[in-house]
């Protein structure tokens, strides 16, 4: 076809003009672009500055989007691209607060989270209704609302708790799943008042209610984990997939939602309950959640929060002022009462009272969402609405400067429960093939068994044969290449990753010779399965190495992304308890069923099962696992055979040939594991040769 300078006439129509001279924006601005790019430049700069004046950087953000926005200076203007922005924050928001719940801390006692939550919303909401009826001179209704409003909370110092690690503190998980009971109720209690409001408070509206909360909870958990599962076994493309997957999840929960008539921040963290188990804490996709979140979505919704706030309020009489006053009085008084009570009651210490008070009292736009309706059916007036602005900025404030303060202590103390200081960052050197097409599952798996914030790195080795050819260089070239790939994957992760490329007639001796200059605390080897012709465990490779070191050596061959696995099944030979490597070995296992969220069933062969029960207990990190026995190696391969499924994982624990607890079933049981269902299993071979360093892993009492 030809182009003409006619045919081009209708596109250079469409396109906006070319200015000729300097154009500055007129205030407040609204062009996409700038406003996102002061968006940015906000976030970078407003947290340093605050962090100078010892409030946390979270702060920050509000007072700039308080100072800039339409409110304040008039810089910003409250457009469509920022309350979709800050929505969607705050959407972002609640999913990670699902995601990072200790599931198992709340499945070992869901009655925690249930008296925080519940305490923490009636003790306001009785007293805040008394106080609206009586003082303030609101209806009865309008005083239910109000008090609503406030029972609830929004966990605006979540990033604090994040940031310093403190998440999975017994008190900390109970406000978590707190909010649960909180905001849920709050959504309930604004379902019948405006019920009432439209004349339609009848049994009927209770059904609806309660019928929608129960279908978003139904669908979300029995449609949402089996469909990620499936996703994440099935896809072999780059982990960004598994990225847009969780983040289509999220705002497909909270549309859920919304259709049912409930709050989007509802579904959002139920979605997030439902993928827990399933995005592993330090692997590449929770960095690129919690990456995405902190830089981007959650600044957005700090932002957003701050451009609602309207000083000039103060400006209008004293009723809002008043108003504000005896909000924030009761909130205050109140929550503080809540977390005392929860706290006596569950034994809390002081720095634990402190944290989730400091937490259960944030408020934000879903506060102001519930108001904004409230205010919209009548039921408020402009004083309620503005009093009720007043009252989040000041709760942004003093809700993450003293989470901070007491989360900063808890962690610096010893309140943290065992297996939460991430005390043991193990050094892991993994050899890796050329030609391994299970490279990324090997990397997925040495990041698991990592420190969250791990320090030490990651050796990554790889070593190559001379074949006499001269053509060294050639194949060296390509190993490297072949590192870097696994580089950009552990770059993806942040876990810190060293690459070295051997030349080694043998390339067993290489492993040893670099598990030694390295100083591994394990080696982690991938198995393809392939039967040895001799009568070797694993075949030559494998085997000299288990040979010629004395380190924890693990022996991988994984059917499933390690991310899946809803169970483990750890075997124990009888005897092996005796063996000085027996308490690491545990710590190991122990720790990856932590950090995957999977249960873990321990099968003694031939041996006592209560007595590795409690040996397992001496151990951290605190898990609670099942201990089952099996008279014999027959019996225990047909329990595996009959129990284990596609998204479980088989642990033995198995001494070098000659040591305690070795029996030579062991020898062959790693070809028997090869035929099982799962077709994912890690052999564990304890440390030998240090009696004393089992106590490392032993608690404290």
């Amino acid at each position: 076809m030809l182009v003409t300078p006619t045919s081009l006439a209708p596109l250079a129509s469409a396109l906006p003009p070319v200015p000729l001279g300097l154009s500055l924006p007129s205030l407040p601005i609204e062009e996409p672009v700038i406003v996102f790019a002061l968006a940015l430049t906000t976030f970078l700069i407003a947290p340093m500055l605050i962090e100078r004046a010892g409030l946390p950087g979270i702060v920050g953000i509000v007072l700039f989007g308080a100072a800039i926005g339409p409110n304040g200076l008039g810089i910003l203007a409250e457009t469509d691209a920022i309350v979709l922005l800050g929505n969607v924050g705050l959407v972002y928001l609640l999913f990670t607060v699902g995601l990072e719940l200790d599931l198992r801390g709340f499945a070992a006692a869901p009655q925690n989270a249930a008296l925080f939550g519940l305490t923490s919303f009636f003790v306001p909401f009785i007293v805040g209704t008394a106080v609206c009826v009586y003082v303030l001179d609101l209806d009865l209704w309008a005083s239910f609302l109000l008090a609503a409003v406030f029972s609830s909370h929004t966990l605006l110092a979540y990033p604090v708790v994040n940031r310093l690690d403190v998440t999975k503190n017994r008190a900390v998980t109970a406000v978590f799943g707190g909010i649960l009971f909180t905001d849920t109720i709050a959504l309930v209690v604004l379902a019948i008042v405006l019920g009432q409001a439209d004349g339609a408070l009848t049994v009927g509206l209770f059904a609806q209610v309660f019928g929608a909360l129960l279908v978003l909870f139904l669908g979300i958990w029995f449609l949402l984990p089996p469909l990620a599962r499936w996703f994440f076994r099935n896809t072999s493309q780059e982990s960004y997939f598994e990225f847009l997957l969780v983040a289509a999840a999220i705002f497909a929960a909270a549309s859920f939602a919304e259709v049912l008539g409930l709050s989007d921040i509802l579904g959002a963290f139920v979605a997030g309950i439902a993928l827990n188990r399933l995005v592993s804490r330090g692997g590449t996709l929770m960095n690129r959640i919690e990456f995405v979140g902190n830089a981007l979505f959650v600044p957005f919704f700090l932002l957003y929060v701050g451009m609602l706030v309207d000083p000039a309020v103060i400006l209008e009489g004293p009723r809002t002022l008043i108003v504000a006053a005896t909000i924030l009085g009761i909130l205050f008084v109140t929550k503080v009462a809540a977390a005392g009570l929860v706290s006596l009651i569950q034994g809390y210490n002081r720095n634990e009272f402190g944290v989730i008070t400091g937490l259960s009292v944030g408020q934000a736009a879903a506060a102001l969402a519930i108001t904004l309706v409230g205010f919209d059916a009548g039921l408020f007036g402009s004083d309620v609405l503005n009093a009720v602005v007043l009252m989040i900025l000041v709760t942004a404030i003093i809700s993450p400067w003293l989470t901070e303060r007491y989360a900063t202590r808890l962690a610096l103390s010893d309140d943290v429960e065992p297996g939460e200081t991430g005390e043991f960052d193990p050094r892991i050197l993994l050899p890796l093939s050329m030609n391994a097409d299970k490279q990324r599952s090997l990397l997925e798996l040495a990041f698991t068994l990592k420190d969250e914030l791990a320090e030490t790195p990651v050796h990554l080795l790889t070593v190559v044969q001379p074949d006499g050819s001269g053509g060294e260089e050639q194949v060296v070239a390509e190993a490297e290449a072949s590192l870097e790939a696994a580089t950009e994957i552990a770059d993806a992760a942040e876990v810190p990753v060293r690459t070295e490329t051997r030349v080694n007639h043998s390339i067993p001796s290489g492993i040893v010779r670099a598990s030694t200059e390295t100083r591994a605390d394990a080696i982690l080897m991938g198995w393809d399965g392939r039967q040895s012709l001799s009568n070797r465990a694993f075949g030559s490779i494998i085997d000299q190495v288990l040979g010629r070191t004395t380190v924890p050596v693990l022996v991988s061959r994984l059917g499933h992304p390690i991310n899946t696995t809803e169970r483990i099944f750890v075997v124990v030979p009888p005897g092996v308890d005796h063996h000085e490597g027996f308490y690491e070995s545990v710590h190991i296992v122990k720790r990856l069923a932590e950090k995957l969220g999977a249960e873990f069933t321990v099968l003694v062969v031939g041996d006592n099962p209560q007595q590795y029960e409690r040996l397992f207990a001496m151990v951290d990190p605190e898990m609670e696992g099942t201990f089952e026995g099996a008279s014999n190696w027959p019996t225990l391969e047909s329990m595996l055979r009959e129990r284990v499924d596609e998204d479980d994982l088989v642990i033995p624990i198995s001494p070098r040939q000659g040591s305690l607890g070795w029996d030579p079933k062991l020898a062959t049981l790693p070809r028997t594991l090869v035929d099982l269902p799962p077709h994912s299993f890690i052999i564990v071979t304890p440390r030998q040769g240090k009696p004393g360093y089992a106590s490392r892993f032993l608690k404290i009492e």
